[in-house]
């Protein structure tokens, strides 16, 4: 894993991908983070991928 410490207002470039993402706001331990991609490409909170891979999953008993 990459680790970049970044301060409010600065970005992060993923170029191969076309994805920014810039720091918005720091409140207390929370980060606000505006990223800008392709509308081809899909962008998820990591709980919200995890659901949609498990509804794509046949559920076993």
């Amino acid at each position: 894993m990459l680790v970049l410490s970044r301060k409010l207002g600065e970005r992060i470039v993923l170029p191969s991908a076309e994805i920014t993402i810039t720091v918005l706001s720091l409140r207390g331990n929370q980060v606000s983070l505006g990223i800008d991609a392709p509308r081809a490409v899909a962008v998820h909170r990591s709980e919200v991928w995890q659901r949609l891979q498990q509804a794509k999953t046949p559920q076993t008993k």
